[in-house]
């Protein structure tokens, strides 16, 4: 992959517009485009009609079978309106990438339903752009591609009126060679999306929702994420470092190269040093016309800095910087060819589990899909980098990316984060899950995606196991066997380094795509005791829960009775409040097939040798509302640790006390302002891992608790009566008090406090601030019920991007600047604008509270 040093980092986030290299020049595509969305086909366009015009794209990754040609005569839609120069955009909406052109909303759009969250993800969108090439440009001398990160779905590309070619599947990332068709002057890009409703069973997205770059490189350079790093030896001594670079010559004559690759290290902050850490031998190659030539390389660093996930290990990089020259004395710079990487060693270990650099690492994971709450699915990396910094206090150290391939920037944060990915390719196989999903396109595009995917991910630390997909319908059946069996030899044909994997949810012990597999993932199953069946029959396969928990909950809202269980089902007996679409924030209920944290905890500990979990899920996201996903129901998620506001639900603290037990902390539920349960039962909860807890109601001791055992971190006074005042809880560790929190009975509502999560952001159009606003007393404790309308405003060389407030039922558009607080609270994401710099004061208002402020700086 080919990952830019410092500045060029940024420039992968968005940050910086231009990165140029000597030999290679990559550009952000990302401003300047006019695009439209049409709810019927606007053009007479279908994917079969340009399917046998994009399916040679995949040639490159195309080894099983054979190859594609591109038909004869003339491709389609070279005489649609909207690929031609003279059409007239003007009226067109004027949008820079990323883009998802549903987040606006409305919800309730017509055909979507709560699965798919209710946005208008459907239609056909054409985006249009122009594009200047200088003389140089078209010289004969260059290449000129267009990378796409991902959009979303069935894209093709014209150039000039040409198709280019296209790719349906909407994670891929993919390019298209503009070089044929590029003129001097003025160019016209325009690109054509489809999303068919049912096409998914979560929130897709729509649009050009990942980042686009323009490459301009000498027709001799370094393929399309052709480097290869691997490291087959490692110690703290020692590190074996191998190389493979692929040679690309599109040039009409055979080139004579010479290879050079220099390695460099980073340091935490991103800085390349300027000391060469090693040097792979300069290798010359004569590269033929329209062919490719790998070269190898092999050193050895002394005293590697390893990558490795935190606490224990520190996640350090390198950057190997390859340089390919025309040979001679004085020979130019033809490609200049970056590659970001880690050393590091990976052991699957049937009964100690993953070994990173040989030290014992529990996985400590979580899954999440791809949106990022009211911003939609449009990448962006503050909102990633915020995730991440969330699920990271938490304890978390490993992420699954449910159920496709990532962005390029979560991997590059995993990176530098240490985060362990496992990078998840698919969905559905042969059979689909929903009419219009990835079944459709597996038989054609199943090894191009497969390949590219991992083509362009191999060379991140971060990924330690590759999965098949996601509780596949056909895995429990001899095809599912049959294909899984083929995506394995795919695999290890691409990466022979890393393990396979893949989240069962059905699929026996006995069944063929269990055999097939490196690593028996189990959706939910292990909560019910498959660990052990599992073991029986594979004793020298790691097992891990590739799917584990779907507790449910409404952030902030407390039902009673409460359950005398640690697990239970929901329902309307003191788990649910159907009339609100509300679930019980004690965190006690599942939705049938998986279970509380409480339980997933014990399951795991029952079986020692499993190497952790992957929860379901890292944060709330839109689409599958469960329960309430039916007419009428819900817009968003209850599954998250955090909701899509990105506030933190109670069962934050009970992973947060399992996963940091060094932490001292102790976590007080419910909130204590219950003026209509005056004397009734209010049962009280505590999250820690403390050894003891002492619960003080209103000054007076309601008992001190041993920790229950070792894999229980909820401590239970559920007798507790309502009344008015405070909660306090001391916890004790090794007989020392350790950790302290405390819940106060709130009076009117009377303030809103408002704070912001950085005090300065880059005024480059891309970087976010979020302000939270929290409903208050007089004292400043928060109001837990408070629902207050609240209006923000922005003044400054900033805008408001969108609000939220976690709430999975509130059908308010994300754009809209009024919001009604959720439990209290609500949030506001504010982005500075393009090349501006000074004070952003972003102001919230509500009626009859005393309104507040904050000021971000733009820099």
């Amino acid at each position: 992959m080919f990952i830019p040093s410092p500045l060029l980092l940024l420039a992968a986030a968005g940050w910086v517009q231009a990165a140029v290299s000597p030999g290679r020049d990559r550009s952000s595509l990302n401003s300047g485009w006019k695009f439209s969305r049409f709810t019927s086909n606007p053009d007479s366009l279908s994917y079969n009609t340009l399917k046998p015009w994009m399916l040679p794209l995949a040639n490159e990754f195309i080894v099983n079978g054979a190859k594609h040609q591109k038909p004869s005569g003339a491709p389609p839609g070279s005489n649609v309106q909207y690929v031609q120069e003279s059409f007239n955009d003007a009226s067109w909406q004027s949008i820079n990438l990323p883009h998802d052109w549903a987040i606006a909303g409305p919800f309730n759009a017509p055909g979507i339903s709560g699965g798919m969250g209710r946005l208008p993800s459907n239609g056909v969108g054409w985006y249009r752009r122009k594009l200047t090439a200088t003389t140089e440009d078209v010289d004969g001398s260059k290449s000129i591609f267009i990378d796409f990160d991902g959009a979303m779905s069935y894209a093709a590309v014209w150039l000039n009126g040409n198709l280019l070619g296209g790719w349906p599947f909407g994670y891929a990332s993919w390019r298209v060679d503009l070089t044929p068709y590029l003129k001097a002057g003025t160019n016209t890009l325009a690109v054509r999306l489809d999303n068919a409703v049912d096409n998914s069973r979560w929130y897709p997205g729509a649009g050009i929702y990942r980042n686009v770059w323009l490459v301009k490189m000498d027709k001799t350079h370094v393929a399309q994420w052709g480097t290869t790093i691997t490291t087959p030896s490692v110690s703290s001594s020692s590190a074996t470092v191998n190389l493979a670079v692929q040679i690309e010559n599109l040039a009409n004559a055979t080139r004579k190269v010479d290879v050079n690759t220099k390695v460099y290290a980073i340091d935490q902050s991103g800085n390349v040093g300027t000391a060469v850490v090693a040097s792979f031998d300069t290798v010359a190659i004569n590269v033929d016309a329209g062919k490719k030539q790998s070269v190898n390389g092999s050193v050895k660093i002394s005293n590697p800095r390893l990558w490795g996930p935190p606490p224990g290990q520190t996640p350090n990089l390198y950057v190997a910087v390859t340089t390919l020259t025309a040979s001679g004395t004085n020979g130019a710079v033809l490609d200049t060819y970056e590659t970001r990487f880690g050393i590091r060693s990976l052991t699957y270990d049937a009964n100690k589990g993953l070994l990173v650099n040989g030290q014992y690492v529990r996985v400590q994971g979580t899954c999440n899909h791809h949106d990022q709450g009211s911003i939609g699915t449009a990448i962006n990396f503050r909102a990633t980098q915020r995730q991440l910094q969330t699920l990271q206090e938490m304890g978390s150290n490993a992420l699954r990316t449910s159920h496709n391939p990532p962005a390029p920037e979560l991997l590059d944060l995993a990176d530098s984060m240490g985060f362990m990915v496992l990078d998840e390719f698919f969905d559905c196989w042969v059979q689909g899950k929903t009419s219009n999903d990835y079944h459709l396109l597996y038989a054609d595009w199943h090894e191009p995606d497969v390949r590219a995917i991992m083509r362009r991910d191999r060379n991140h630390p971060s990924v330690i196991a590759w999965s098949l997909g996601n509780e596949i319908p056909e895995q429990g059946s001899s095809q599912g066997g049959t294909e899984g069996q083929e995506l394995q030899n795919i695999v290890k044909s691409e990466d022979p380094t890393r393990y396979t994997t893949s989240a069962m949810n059905s699929a026996s012990e006995t069944s063929a795509l269990a055999n097939v597999i490196d690593i028996e993932g189990l959706n939910y199953q292990g909560e019910y005791g498959a660990y052990g069946s599992f073991r029986n029959k594979f004793p020298n396969k790691m097992i891990w829960g590739s799917e584990t928990a779907s507790c449910i909950s409404s952030r902030g809202t407390y039902l009673f009775p409460v359950t005398s269980s640690n697990n239970a089902v929901y329902s309307s007996n003191g788990g649910s409040d159907s009339s609100r679409m509300w679930i019980s924030a004690y965190d006690l209920q599942n939705p049938g097939w998986g279970g509380s944290p409480d339980t997933v905890f014990q399951s795991q500990d029952n079986f020692p040798f499993v190497a952790g979990e992957f929860v379901w899920t890292g944060f709330d996201y839109i689409g599958e509302p469960t329960p309430y996903g039916g007419n009428g129901g819900a817009r968003s998620s209850y599954f998250g640790i955090v909701d899509l506001a990105g506030f933190k639900k109670d069962r934050f603290y009970s992973y947060q006390a399992r996963w940091r037990p060094e932490l001292p902390m102790a976590h007080i539920l419910p909130h204590w302002t219950w003026p209509e349960r005056v004397g009734q039962v209010t049962p009280v909860h505590v999250f820690s891992s403390a050894d003891e807890v002492e619960l003080f109601v209103n000054g007076v001791s309601a008992g001190r608790q041993k920790r229950p055992g070792k894999s229980v971190y909820r401590f239970r006074w559920d007798n507790v009566k309502y009344s008015a005042g405070d909660l306090r809880a001391v916890a004790y560790k090794n007989g020392n008090q350790w950790a302290v929190d405390t819940r106060k009975t709130a009076g009117s509502a009377t303030t809103l406090n408002v704070t912001v999560d950085r005090a300065s952001i880059a005024g480059d159009g891309q970087d976010l601030a979020y302000v939270s606003v929290a409903v208050t007393d007089s004292s400043g404790t928060v109001v837990p019920r408070a629902n207050n309308t609240i209006t923000f405003s922005v003044s400054g060389p900033g805008v408001l991007v969108s609000t939220d407030n976690g709430d999975p039922t509130d059908m308010t558009a994300f754009p809209s600047a009024s919001r009604k607080a959720f439990s209290g609270l609500a949030l506001a994401i504010v982005r500075a604008n393009a090349g501006a710099t000074g004070q952003i004061t972003v102001t919230a208002k509500a009626d009859g509270l005393t309104g507040g402020q904050v000021v971000i700086k733009a820099s």
